[in-house]
């Protein structure tokens, strides 16, 4: 049996090569990880990097290289804040007019992922916050170290 980092990249691997297959049959380029970005530009309509990193949960350097890819697509851009030195971002016309294709195959995905989770003992989101939760509050690192002063 493989552990369980191995199971969590297969697990994650699966879902997003699943939707990065239905992105590439409506032939729009975009990759889920777009999406939680996209899902927060159309909340608050403009969001700094070190926002977007908290809310999508990912590093800032990470948050920097997606939104860097989406420029290039013509989906995000630099937008005025109330500082000038305050570097914000927002979708562009094209962004919003993709995200707005793009609507029906999202609502799609989200009731694919509940009919998964009608098939597990318990649903993958509430169980992956928990665990995201629980990390918070020790880092895996911090419990491996505990664990290895009492193994022999």
């Amino acid at each position: 049996m493989s552990g369980l980092g191995t199971q969590l990249r297969h697990l994650l691997a699966s879902l997003d090569g699943a939707v990065q297959d239905i992105y590439d049959r409506l032939g729009v380029e975009f990759r889920p990880r777009y999406y939680p970005v996209v899902r927060l530009l159309l909340e608050r309509e403009s969001a700094g990097v070190g926002a977007i990193a908290i809310a999508t949960g990912v590093s800032q350097p990470a948050a920097t290289q997606t939104i860097n890819e989406m420029k290039k697509l013509g989906l995000v851009e630099q937008a005025s804040g109330q500082d000038r030195r305050q570097h914000l971002l927002r979708l562009t016309a094209k962004g919003h007019e993709l995200a707005s294709q793009l609507a029906k195959a999202w609502k799609a995905i989200d009731q694919a992922a509940r009919s998964l989770d009608e098939e597990l003992p318990w649903a993958l989101e509430p169980v992956v916050a928990s665990a995201l939760a629980a990390l918070r509050r020790q880092g895996f690192a911090e419990r491996i170290l505990a664990q290895m002063e009492s193994v022999e």
